[in-house]
């Protein structure tokens, strides 16, 4: 005890020099005699030695200004020589008008208590409830706590508990080390210490235990008594009957005791917590009373609040309180529960997807309502920084996220969000389609998509990449641009595409020459664009006449650029000033009508253009431009047949979901015509457009669309990127390891932990950003979508490690055609791979 005092003290005077140590109920009389070894014999300051650091001890004896008189020639400098210990026994501390003032602001003033810091060092030898009942007499000394505090002068007992969970530290790590298991009841009971673990569980946690139960018995009530204080500490409202009947803490230090030893039990005892948690649950009769979502506060006690909770989730979101659903769930990203079920943590993803995404739908409604007449002024709301934009991220996002679930999400909570975005995107073409009407058509501040070449590729640096991606909306190419590494050179800008906006029209504006002579005409009945006098109805007249137009070209397809070896790619691409890259994968999986495929492969093309890139840039080329011919509507289901429009009929040339070309007709309600002269073209064609979202009666069942006039369909992004060149990262034992590799792919989510090694770290500092990537033959097929224990940056799907810590990602296959992949772990700055799986790792989806 003397020493435990002696080192608060001697910290203090190295700190302050002076300490004024107020002692009202002269508790600390003895120690101070044992300071100054015997009776005090005079008055003066007397050299005194505390634990080692050398001082000068004053002390009251019933005149303040007298001690003051002996203290102060030695603190009158400005830096007292000696420390000093001003000791008042029987004294209260006069906070207003001190005598001793200017010493306790310059010093430290010292008041402790006794029987609290003999608390701290009796639980050396003995737990809490043993420490109560030394503690009861109201005249216990300093002395008596003295005695009890010595191994060698003790009249009490040591602590059997302690001597039985000797491995075990904290008293809460006792009681939650005998609450998760019976291995030490034998031991308790051979060496009678259950009156002593009783008293512990009462000074404690505030829980009367009969002194004469089994332990089995003891445990279940303390097990109830704990799990059911912290559930209804966090419950807002009505508490079930059930968890009434239970005592609850009745003092604040008891509820903080019980929540701590709560979260004790699942940190300590993860492995066996869900099904103590799960009997008591079931004792306690909560899955079927089911206490009411809202007042839910954690959802880590039981299992059933988890689910529970994202039910009223649901619920909210299905009410359109999006706002509310988004701050409940911000609130669950870490859950004992959710963090051990890779399942259910993606349905709370699938719920923060809806919601956002129900948000957004609700402020860009408002933002069109109030849209005026300019055509160019809603392109700028559309496409700026904060723009409408993200609300097509947003779904995509979401529509991607719940093709890879096994269980979709509550049908009526999805639906309600997917009629939000409708809704938007009908106002929103509406609204703009008359904007255009409004304008005769024109956008002239804007960048047209027939001027790209010129004014944006042939100013590049050589060589350069200029990649044709088939279909790429907005928000895509906004969101490659966050893919790329940081260090990158990357802008976005959007341009107006040609109408219709179809694949035809589009990629022949993007040729060269299209800025100076390009026009929709119709030749011998088949649509085609004409810049000068090439006629371009196809992929292959459009190759032909950007080889004439472009000296030392080099054209590969997206899919060839990845699979091919550095080496093969460098010869391939050797001496090309230009090298176009074609990517037709977004617009040929919607428009095969398989929509649940197309949204899995829309967030992998995102990827695999990134990889093309860095992989291009590795290869020497710097420069990249990256855009598209048209963008695209993508609806989770077609419209029926009662919604379609029935077509304009005259001379038609063209009928697509959203464009019909040809030559007179009527046009049809709710739809607006344009001649081929009014865009600027040198024909004779008409084109007739839906005003919102509708589609015309042309046969097929897609949700995928594109040939009309609305933005997401028309504003195309332009991403201009410089990449220093680089050498490719090779394969390498990095500092990264991953365990719990699956056998086979049976689900299109599944989990393998990654963890940052503690040792061969001289290359790198204890925290690394990563990008783990599913790969297959050379392409992307899956990312991460959610990490436990880790920072998650989920628009660049990178993962911040931590030396020895490990993290549990969750991946998603977003390719069901892959056959086989690999687990591979990058440096997202290099593309150096940290990581490989050892073998291929078979995909059995279904099995």
């Amino acid at each position: 005890m003397h020493d435990y005092i002696a080192k608060q003290l001697a910290d203090r005077l190295k700190a302050k020099k002076v300490v004024v140590w107020y002692d009202v109920r002269r508790e600390f009389a003895p120690f101070i005699a044992e300071l100054r070894s015997g009776a005090r014999t005079s008055g003066e300051a007397v050299p005194v030695t505390v634990n080692g650091t050398a001082a000068r001890l004053t002390e009251y004896d019933g005149s303040m200004f007298e001690l003051r008189t002996v203290v102060e020639p030695f603190v009158c400098g400005d830096a007292p020589a000696d420390c000093m210990l001003v000791y008042l026994p029987g004294c209260e501390r006069d906070r207003h008008g001190s005598v001793l003032m200017e010493l306790e602001k310059a010093g430290d003033c010292y008041e402790p208590q006794l029987k609290r810091l003999a608390r701290n060092v009796l639980r050396q030898r003995y737990t809490d409830g043993v420490i109560d009942e030394m503690l009861v007499p109201e005249r216990v000394s300093y002395e008596d706590l003295a005695r009890a505090s010595s191994d060698a002068s003790s009249t009490e007992p040591p602590s059997v508990l302690k001597s039985i969970f000797q491995s075990t530290s904290g008293i809460e790590g006792i009681i939650a080390s005998w609450l998760a298991t019976d291995e030490r009841d034998a031991e308790i009971e051979a060496k009678e210490a259950t009156k002593e673990l009783v008293k512990l569980v009462r000074s404690k946690l505030g829980l009367e235990l009969p002194e004469v139960a089994p332990l089995a018995k003891l445990r279940s009530i303390t097990l109830r008594y704990v799990l059911a204080a912290e559930f209804r500490s966090f419950l807002v409202g009505v508490i079930p009957s059930s968890v009434q009947a239970i005592p609850a803490p009745k003092s604040r230090d008891e509820e903080t005791s019980v929540r701590e030893l709560a979260r004790t039990l699942r940190a300590r005892f993860s492995e066996v917590y869900p099904e103590i948690a799960d009997r008591v649950e079931a004792e306690l009769g909560l899955r079927e009373e089911q206490a009411a979502f809202a007042s839910l506060g954690s959802i880590d006690t039981f299992r059933f609040e988890e689910r529970a909770l994202l039910a009223h989730c649901g619920d909210l979101v299905t009410a359109r309180k999006f706002d509310e659903a988004i701050e409940i769930i911000g609130g669950q990203e870490q859950s004992f529960w959710l963090d051990r079920d890779v399942g259910r943590k993606a349905q709370w993803e699938a719920c923060r997807r809806m919601a956002e995404l129900g948000s957004l739908g609700v402020t860009v409604l408002a933002a069109v309502g109030k849209a005026g007449g300019d055509a160019t002024a809603w392109i700028g709301a559309y496409a700026a920084k904060d723009g409408w934009f993200r609300l097509d991220q947003a779904q995509r996002r979401l529509e991607a996220w719940v093709a890879n679930l096994d269980d979709e999400p509550e049908e009526r909570s999805l639906g309600v969000v997917r009629s939000v975005y409708e809704d938007a995107c009908r106002a929103m073409a509406d609204g703009f389609t008359r904007a255009l009407v409004a304008a005769k058509w024109t956008v002239s501040p804007l960048l047209h998509q027939t001027r790209i070449y010129s004014e944006i590729v042939s100013e590049q640096p050589k060589p350069v990449a200029y990649f044709f991606v088939d279909a790429m909306r907005f928000e895509m190419g906004v969101e490659l641009s966050g893919r790329l590494p940081k260090s990158v050179e990357v802008s976005v800008r959007p341009a107006v595409c040609a109408l219709p906006s179809i694949t035809p029209i589009g990629m022949a504006a993007l040729q060269p020459g299209a800025s100076s002579s390009f026009s929709v005409v119709e030749q011998a009945g088949i649509l085609g664009a004409k810049i000068d006098d090439a006629f371009l109805p196809d992929l292959t007249a459009r190759k032909k006449f950007a080889a004439s137009r472009v000296p030392r070209l080099a054209d590969i397809a997206l899919d060839e650029l990845l699979g091919l070896q550095p080496s093969r790619l460098a010869k391939k691409i050797e001496s090309a000033q230009v090298i176009i890259v074609r990517s037709q994968e977004i617009d040929h999986a919607g428009e095969r009508g398989f929509t649940f495929q197309a949204r899995q492969v829309m967030d992998t093309v995102i990827d695999n253009l990134a990889r093309a890139i860095r992989k291009l840039a590795a290869a020497g080329v710097e420069h990249c431009v990256l855009t598209a011919d048209h963008g695209h509507l993508f609806f989770p289901s077609d419209r029926n047949e009662s919604m379609r429009i029935d077509p304009p009929g005259g001379n038609e040339i063209e009928l697509h979901r959203r464009c019909w070309i040809g030559r007179g007709g009527a046009t049809p309600a709710g739809c607006v015509r344009v001649t081929a002269s009014a865009l600027g073209y040198a024909s004779d064609l008409d084109f007739v457009f839906p005003m919102g979202s509708g589609v015309f009666k042309a046969g097929g069942d897609l949700a995928f669309h594109h040939g009309g006039a609305s933005l997401q369909e028309m504003v195309v992004p332009v991403v201009t990127v410089r990449m220093k060149a680089s050498k490719a990262g090779q394969a390498n034992a990095g500092p990264v390891t991953a365990t719990g590799l699956p056998d086979a792919v049976t689900n299109r989510i599944f989990s393998v932990m990654i963890q940052l090694d503690g040792k061969n770290l001289s290359l790198f500092s204890t925290e690394l950003v990563v990008r783990p990537l599913l790969i297959a033959a050379g392409k992307q097929v899956g990312g991460v979508g959610m990490a436990v224990d880790g920072d998650f940056d989920r628009a660049t799907g990178c993962v911040t490690l931590h030396a020895g810590k490990p993290v549990t990602v969750a991946f998603l296959l977003s390719d069901e055609s892959a056959p086989s992949l690999r687990v591979v772990v990058q440096d997202p700055a290099t593309d150096a791979e940290l990581y490989r799986s050892p073998i291929d790792i078979p995909v059995r989806l279904g099995v």
